[in-house]
């Protein structure tokens, strides 16, 4: 699949500001910060958003499986939509094409995470980190440092419930924003109908 087609699903308590780039098939759950400068694609199959992740400016998240990859065998690209877990954070700058994205993870400015690499669920990919070649993140691993040396954290991870709320309050005084346009209880309705 191609990014030809847009078709952006936006849920209910979003914030989607119209400066944001996105190209593809995307859904944004309830509750997500998109902010202006902030680029989706979708260029492999659809991308679904997990619930109150925060992209913020000049984040890149990108749905693309390189060639040669397993997940293209036999020819065909998948039409498998990459899930992005709950509560994420895209911290400025940073370039995220992991195919696989567990809940409560933060990559800090300037990272970037290959396809090649899955993220578990709490972990943190640092400021200037790079993580490329095949390898998996297993849950609460901190990749830090000119080396990108890995540990794992005994500290729980933090909600961002304040920031998200500190957001949603100010976003709309500066930035025009995209409207919410999907509603999954009246989409079952209607097909219950």
């Amino acid at each position: 699949m191609s990014a030809d087609k847009n078709d952006f699903k936006i849920m209910a308590r979003s914030m989607v500001c119209e400066d944001s780039n996105l190209q593809g098939d995307i859904t944004i759950s309830s509750g997500c910060v998109i902010h202006p400068s902030a680029t989706i694609i979708a260029e492999s199959g659809p991308i679904v958003i997990g619930e109150n992740c925060i992209l913020e400016e000049y984040a890149t998240l990108r749905y693309r499986i390189p060639e040669g990859h397993p997940l293209l065998e036999g020819g065909e690209t998948p039409t498998k939509p990459l899930i992005i877990g709950p509560e994420n954070v895209f911290e400025v700058g940073c370039t995220v094409e992991a195919l696989s994205i567990g809940e409560r993870n933060v990559f800090e400015s300037k990272s970037y995470v290959s396809a090649d690499v899955t993220v578990g669920n709490g972990c943190v990919i640092g400021a200037g980190c790079r993580l490329v070649g095949k390898q998996s993140l297993d849950d609460k691993i901190v990749v830090y440092g000119r080396s990108c040396m890995q540990r794992e954290t005994l500290d729980k991870h933090k909600s961002q419930m304040i920031q998200l709320d500190y957001l949603r309050k100010i976003l709309p005084n500066y930035h025009h924003l995209r409207k919410v346009n999907y509603d999954p209880k009246k989409e079952r309705a209607e097909v219950g109908a």
